[in-house]
């Protein structure tokens, strides 16, 4: 059964006792509702910093669709330093997670979840994992998380009878797209951000993309011990 509505509530408590909440709510195919908004800045119309993959074009689509979805977030953390102290908690349906942390690292959680439900085309293989969001992923976690989906989708590919790749063949030209995508993020956010938090944030999501990268070169060895007896 779908689930018509979900919410991921953040909320980031500092060691002064100040706080700041974010809100991520989704629809039963995993993609946000959010508020029409008419006054966003100018970092997020699509020609700005365009990336390269980008399907879209300024006759259907003003601005990107990642930018707006994620300008309020970076907006609300424009002044705040990368590694601030603080504790991140998100609350979902199911459960509550928290963790003492830094900004940077709380951001990159809130932001993968933004970036894979914002509707653009080129991250949308991402949605499904942000149905089964998992704040403050470790790497073994993410690179888990990432391959089983692709072989998950592969094996509902095969049962509609078309092309599978079991093999991980094309999954490492998806990681490619993803980090030309936090490339392009990552220079909308350099021309307005006065700290680092956020840019840096982005940084990490690119690290995870691209240590899976080398995990699937080296076949996923990793992993593999989980699953093979010695």
């Amino acid at each position: 059964m779908i689930q018509t509505r979900r919410e991921y509530n953040y909320c980031f408590i500092f060691e002064d006792g100040s706080k700041k909440n974010f809100k991520v709510v989704l629809d039963g195919r995993s993609r946000i509702i959010r508020e029409t908004k008419k006054d966003l800045p100018s970092w997020t119309l699509l020609s700005h910093h365009q990336c390269p993959p980008c399907s879209l074009d300024n006759e259907t689509h003003s601005h990107c669709p990642v930018a707006v979805n994620i300008a309020e977030l970076v907006s609300t953390f424009i002044q705040s330093p990368s590694h601030k102290k603080c504790t991140v908690s998100c609350s979902s349906p199911e459960r509550l997670v928290s963790k003492d942390t830094t900004v940077q690292k709380g951001l990159s959680s809130i932001l993968g979840l933004l970036m894979a439900t914002s509707g653009c085309p080129v991250m949308d293989f991402l949605r499904p994992l942000a149905r089964f969001h998992l704040p403050f992923a470790t790497v073994d976690e993410s690179v888990f998380r990432s391959v089983a989906a692709y072989l998950l989708r592969q094996y509902f590919l095969k049962d509609e009878e078309q092309t599978a790749d079991f093999e991980l063949n094309n999954i490492l030209g998806q990681y490619e797209v993803v980090k030309k995508v936090n490339k392009g993020m990552l220079e909308r956010i350099r021309d307005i951000s006065v700290r680092d938090a956020d840019q840096n944030a982005i940084v990490t999501l690119n690290s995870l993309a691209q240590i899976l990268e080398i995990e699937i070169e080296t076949n996923l060895e990793s992993l593999r011990h989980y699953f093979v007896e010695e």
